[in-house]
């Protein structure tokens, strides 16, 4: 029996790389078998120009190639995406990166994998002639009630705004356009189009510029699916880039399928928004200029997280960083 141990042994390493290779073979053919990844994704609102990158990416096959099956659900005032990963009904949302710092302050474990927005596109409109931002201190300005633990105490700390000097904001331009004196909150996509088109030329402060700090427009999904699919959303987060720097270039696909989906979505409104996000660098400024589209940075997060201690918004004892995760998007490096 001693004399047939070496054989033994040299037939065993002979045979080990053989069975090895068959069951990658085989691990493979299940995979192929078990289909593409199937992600279910939703927006925030109905579907527009600030969408652009992820209708594009369904309208040229990118994520088919990615081996992923995505559906793309129009969001919409009755949705919230938040709370529909947190159920488990759908895989990912579009939220705001301060919605994710606020369900992490409850206890939600939801956390961001990426961000479309580098820049914040929430605005400041003013009447034309108004210089800088800090001009309208002590001047009315329309402030949603949703801003009031968000942009309203960034602008307090930063420029000294008062509560006095706060109007409500319906979300109608209607006043703006009936006051000279007042100055709104609003998208740089979105709200200048329309009163441009009322025949004011307004004078837009992008706060980002002026270092307001939040991420918008993140990808949201659980923690544990940010641990256990981490191949399959990597892969959606690059796809996902792939479209947004196709859609950039050029528009047509992905602006067909926001037609289909919100149909009084007009031509012009998408040609402002795509042309606002290419000049102001929304999508493709600061850390995606080097680190690639729907990239994160630690950096970032935390000088929200700041602002946050700064207006006395944030909670004691919370772990802040668990409401983004830079694993998922770190090699993705599709670059504007």
């Amino acid at each position: 029996m001693a004399c047939a141990r070496p054989h033994l042994a040299r037939r065993l390493r002979a045979i080990i790389p053989s069975v090895a290779c068959a069951l990658l073979a085989v691990a493979a053919t299940t995979a192929r078998a078990a289909g593409p990844d199937r992600i279910v994704f939703s927006t925030d609102w109905l579907a527009q120009a600030e969408h652009g990158g992820f209708y594009q990416a369904v309208a040229e096959g990118l994520y088919k190639q990615a081996n992923l099956d995505v559906t793309l659900k129009m969001g919409g005032p009755q949705v919230n995406g938040m709370q529909l990963v947190a159920a488990g009904a759908i895989d990912v949302a579009m939220g705001d990166g301060l919605q994710v710092l606020a369900a992490t302050e409850q206890g939600v474990p939801l956390t961001a994998i990426a961000a479309t927005f580098q820049k914040n596109p929430t605005v400041i409109i003013a009447h034309p002639g108004v210089a800088q931002l800090a001009d309208l201190k002590g001047r009315p300005i329309a402030i949603g009630a949703a801003s009031n633990t968000k942009l309203w105490p960034w602008l307090k700390l930063k420029y000294g705004f008062t509560d006095a000097q706060k109007r409500p904001y319906a979300f109608s331009v209607q006043p703006f356009l009936a006051d000279p004196t007042l100055s709104q909150q609003g998208f740089a996509t979105s709200e200048p189009f329309t009163i441009e088109q009322a025949g004011i030329v307004p004078k837009v402060f992008l706060l980002a510029d002026l270092g307001y700090p939040p991420y918008s427009q993140v990808l949201v999904v659980t923690r544990d699916a940010a641990a256990k699919r981490r191949d399959a959303l990597a892969r959606f987060v690059r796809a996902s880039a792939e479209g947004w720097k196709h859609y950039l270039a050029d528009p047509a696909a992905g602006n067909a399928l926001i037609k289909r989906d919100n149909p009084q979505m007009t031509d012009a409104l998408l040609a402002f928004g795509w042309k606002t996000m290419r000049e102001r660098a929304i999508v493709g400024g600061l850390g995606a200029a080097q680190d690639g589209l729907l990239t994160m940075t630690d950096a970032h997060w935390q000088d929200t997280v700041r602002f946050l201690r700064d207006a006395h918004l944030a909670k004691d004892g919370v772990d802040y960083s668990r409401a983004w995760n830079l694993d998922v998007a770190r090699d993705v490096h599709v670059l504007p």
